[in-house]
């Protein structure tokens, strides 16, 4: 990239003011930087990434949408909503000479990403934000949004686009590439069962988050109340079973997506039991039967998913995750399979947790 990020951020400031730019987390697909004005309130800058979300004016939309939704309902959710701000010529975004995309969000003061979950109240509480999110944009018609990320969560495509990868890579005499292989072979079966589910009519399309990983949800200073989700980029129309298991897929496995020994990985049973209560004492009204009997399915399938997903990229030359080494990604998706295995492992005692946490 060569568009600095301290040109673009002038052009979300008045005129002559000074600033700051420093970089700001650690993201998989969007640039994020840091700037820190000397008048105005500091906010985040991003350059989207083109070659993921190929619309980026869907998902200005959809921001304007929910944020105005948000901005008349709900006040514990709006308190610390990372509003989309305007350019200093209007419209959403800043075009830059490479046909970028960049727009800059309000920044939550006195909040703090979390590497891991340490203590029970955290999880609580992890799970009372994803619950309020739906909560408060249950009552939003799915046909008011635009799809920025088509077939995103969809499990049976990304497993088409493994298979295709697969037939055109060559050189898989790797053992641990076989070995992974294998492993999503064996579960092919079961890869359509939310897909199948909404076919079917049992579950139906709501607003979702798309992505609600632990470095997604700001907590405040102290680390014990989340204030919010950030990284809206994959709000659009799907299955809260999406966000349930993908919260628990990052917040129950403290070893992370990327532990040395992908055999190390864990899934917390605790954790798991403490994020399900606090979702559902925000959010178990919008739940149906059928929604609820698909929960395990749910927290079994979303590592599932990201590890093809993430095999699927290593074979593919590593061209849509971030990577620090070739062969990065091929780790990535032993962990999430290797998390698999555990609440395979574990079923029946999600299941009991699953049904004593509802009402």
């Amino acid at each position: 990239m060569s568009v600095e990020p301290e040109f673009m951020a002038a052009r979300f400031l008045p005129a002559g003011e000074g600033y700051g730019v420093e970089p700001l987390g650690d993201g998989l697909i969007n640039q994020t930087w840091l700037v820190s004005p000397d008048a105005s309130p500091r906010f985040v800058l991003q350059r989207i990434n083109a070659r993921v979300f190929p619309h980026p004016e869907r998902i200005a939309a959809n921001l304007r949408r929910i944020q105005a939704h948000v901005r008349g309902g709900r006040s514990d959710i709006a308190d610390h909503w990372p509003d989309l701000i305007a350019p200093r010529e209007g419209g959403d975004t800043v075009l830059d000479a490479e046909g970028g995309h960049w727009r800059a969000l309000r920044y939550i003061e006195g909040s703090r990403v979390l590497d891991r979950i340490a203590t029970e109240r955290q999880a609580v509480a992890v799970g009372r934000v994803l619950g309020a999110f739906h909560a408060a944009l249950g009552e939003v018609d799915c046909a008011e949004l635009e799809d920025s990320l088509p077939d995103f969560h969809v499990a049976p495509g990304y497993l088409a686009g493994l298979d295709a990868a697969r037939a055109a890579a060559g050189g898989l005499d790797d053992p641990s590439l076989r070995q992974a292989l294998g492993f999503v072979e064996a579960r092919r079966g079961f890869v359509p069962v939310l897909e199948r589910a909404k076919a079917a009519g049992l579950l139906r399309l709501r607003v979702i988050h798309g992505d609600p990983k632990l470095a997604n949800i700001l907590f405040d200073r102290a680390g014990e109340c989340a204030l919010t989700l950030i990284d809206l980029d994959t709000v659009k129309p799907g299955l809260v079973h999406y966000d349930i298991g993908d919260c628990l897929r990052s917040c129950c496995n403290n070893s992370g997506e990327s532990p040395e020994d992908p055999e190390s990985t864990r899934f917390d049973l605790t954790l798991c039991e403490a994020i399900l209560r606090g979702y559902l004492s925000e959010a178990a009204n919008m739940l149906t039967a059928a929604d609820r009997e698909h929960l395990y399915d749910a927290i079994r399938l979303i590592p599932l998913e990201l590890g093809i997903r993430f095999l699927a990229d290593h074979l593919a030359g590593d061209v849509y995750f971030r990577t620090e080494s070739r062969g990065h990604n091929l780790h990535r998706a032993r962990v999430q399979f290797r998390l698999v295995e555990c609440i395979e492992a574990d079923e029946a005692a999600i299941r009991r947790i699953v049904a004593a946490s509802l009402p």
